[in-house]
């Protein structure tokens, strides 16, 4: 049950120009074989009691790590950012995560606060990498831009930007996907990899059937956004090769749906009643909708709580 009542929940915690979509300076920065992005528009999270309260339950470990960095320079997450981005990417020794954030900041007072606290920067061809809490390193890109994450992946992520061909801008699929769902107060993109790994996770037993080895080599991509204007509305894509392979994934996703709600709380059937499953065009289609009333008492659920940790 877990798995299906909620698949936002999984995707947000695998686990944001402003408001609804990438500045030029965040597209520069991530690297072309990124595997996954996550994007949060703090100021539209912010007009919603729902979304704060989802935010403080599903914030991934990552992005507590960069607002604790940011915090510790001055930045005040919930009144200065406009939005933070996570990327994953693939290096040759593995995956590296960066978070990009995006904000009314005041860089020169910022930067005195950096001196006062003896944080001595390291010159790196056009910018300054400063050390910062928790280990990590941080640059300016620009006046409105911060670059975040372990130094190795800054570093990754500025030589994305500096080599052509080597930033998000030169994957199509990618900004293909993410045209489509900027406009979400929450969106995120995966790759295939992504993709296989996440669907696994979500259909649970189901993903062990012979169906899904055939269709889990089809799966070329998925994107999902949130957005909480009128109450909670959920909206994933997956991407597979063909329209036979998604109508399977679909058959799949439901008959695990039907099977799980026979033991299902009443906040979970309500949860999954509010869900609908479907293929188009090659694609699987997953809609949640939902009152804030009720989202609010899943999000107080016991298994709610075991689903996010």
């Amino acid at each position: 049950m877990k798995r299906y009542i909620l698949i936002l929940a999984l995707l947000l915690s695998s686990l944001p120009v402003f408001a609804n979509s990438l500045g030029t300076a965040a597209r520069s920065v991530i690297p072309v074989d990124v595997q996954q992005i996550i994007n949060v528009d703090y100021r539209r999270m912010k007009n919603s009691d729902t979304a704060m309260a989802m935010k403080a339950r599903l914030l991934p470990p990552n992005m507590k790590q960069f607002e604790d960095a940011l915090k510790s320079i001055g930045v005040v997450p919930d009144r200065d950012l406009e939005q933070i981005t996570l990327a994953s990417f693939r290096t040759k020794t593995g995956l590296e995560i960066v978070g990009i954030a995006q904000g009314q900041f005041q860089v020169k007072t910022l930067k005195l606060r950096i001196a006062k606290q003896k944080i001595k920067g390291q010159n790196e061809g056009d910018v300054v990498l400063y050390p910062m809490s928790g280990g990590m390193t941080m640059t300016f890109l620009d006046d409105l831009t911060m670059l975040f994450g372990d130094k190795a992946a800054v570093e990754a992520a500025l030589e994305a930007r500096d080599t052509s061909g080597r930033s998000l801008n030169a994957n199509g699929q990618i900004t293909d996907m993410i045209a489509s769902v900027e406009s979400g107060t929450v969106w995120s993109v995966l790759d295939a990899s992504g993709t296989q790994t996440m669907m696994k996770t979500v259909l649970g037993a189901a993903a062990s059937l012979t169906e899904y080895d055939t269709v889990k080599k089809k799966l070329l991509g998925s994107r999902y956004s949130m957005d909480f204007d009128h109450g909670v509305d959920f909206n994933l894509n997956v991407v597979t090769s063909d329209s036979v392979t998604a109508a399977t994934l679909s058959s799949l996703m439901r008959a695990g749906m039907l099977y799980k709600k026979a033991s299902a709380s009443a906040s979970e059937k309500v949860a999954i009643d509010g869900t609908s499953v479907d293929s188009d065009a090659g694609k699987l289609v997953v809609h949640f909708k939902s009152d804030d009333k009720s989202f609010q008492s899943l999000l107080d659920s016991p298994m709610f709580v075991t689903v996010t940790r």
